[in-house]
């Protein structure tokens, strides 16, 4: 990677192709989505040795329970199976697993898996994989309104402390809330959507879609979503000269690119029954 590139901090992918790379090499749908598994523990290899911070998969959203029943049943069972196979890796590699999403609703043996891998790698400091599981956008930021009255109703006066919420202060009640926002959003398999994922983030990360099935997803590929990003102008409602000006003054443009303390209900990290 040109050292003189403008890397993303957080990278979230929403791993689309796998049951129709399948189809195309007539094989099994799991078995796409096995491949997709490869093809995850490469593109967080490939994260890191790029500079990316954190990296959020999409790897089960709250609407992929409508799938067929067999499908539902392999997904948790690889997600059971795999997970805790991959924790020397992870941890020779530095990678920090976290999990985002209402995980209490995943079967038990999936579960274990995902609080396993979370409490194991818990140490590492390279990079931060973010399993998407059982999430979707807009329970997100339904869970965080909650949470924020929730918080509200403690104050002296509730209604005031509601009306001094801004967009950075709501973003702690956020599953999210305490991770860096997302920079940029990429989607394979050729759809032109974002289907219910980091819709808060979403408003301000920049697309890139790709054409290429997720199994068949290269390093070369990765490294064209992330060129492609570091020649986009992020302006952020300002004018291309603010920024130019801001820029050649030293100072930042665009949101915050700190992650907050969290308020709001999650279950990113190691549940406190691990």
């Amino acid at each position: 990677m040109s050292a003189n590139l403008s890397i993303p901090r957080h990278v979230a992918i929403i791993m689309d192709g796998n049951g129709r790379w399948a189809r195309q090499q007539g094989l099994p749908r799991l078995e796409g989505h096995r491949q997709g598994a490869v093809r995850a523990r490469q593109v967080v290899e490939w994260a890191a040795e790029s500079g990316v911070r954190q990296i959020s998969l999409f790897a089960f959203s709250t609407e992929n329970w409508s799938r067929p029943k067999i499908e539902v049943r392999g997904l948790m069972s690889m997600l059971a199976s795999l997970l805790p196979r991959e924790i020397p890796a992870m941890n020779e590699k530095g990678v920090r697993v976290r999990a985002l999403g209402d995980t209490s609703a995943l079967p038990e043996k999936a579960q274990r898996a995902v609080e396993k891998v979370c409490r194991e790698t818990r140490t590492n400091d390279r990079i931060d994989l973010v399993l998407c599981l059982n999430y979707g956008g807009s329970q997100e930021i339904l869970s965080g309104v909650r949470a924020a009255c929730l918080w509200a109703s403690g104050q002296p006066d509730m209604q005031k402390a509601l009306a001094a919420l801004d967009e950075e202060s709501f973003r702690k009640f956020l599953w999210c809330g305490d991770m860096l926002p997302v920079d940029l959003l990429i989607r394979t398999g050729g759809e032109h959507r974002i289907s219910n994922f980091f819709l808060w983030d979403a408003a301000y990360s920049e697309l890139y879609f790709s054409r290429q099935y997720w199994p068949a997803f290269t390093r070369q590929d990765f490294k064209a979503a992330l060129d492609d990003y570091s020649h986009r102008e992020r302006r952020f409602g300002k004018t291309s000269e603010q920024i130019s000006g801001n820029q050649s003054n030293g100072g930042q443009t665009g949101r915050s690119r700190v992650g907050s303390k969290q308020s709001g209900k999650t279950t990113t990290d190691v549940p406190n029954d691990a």
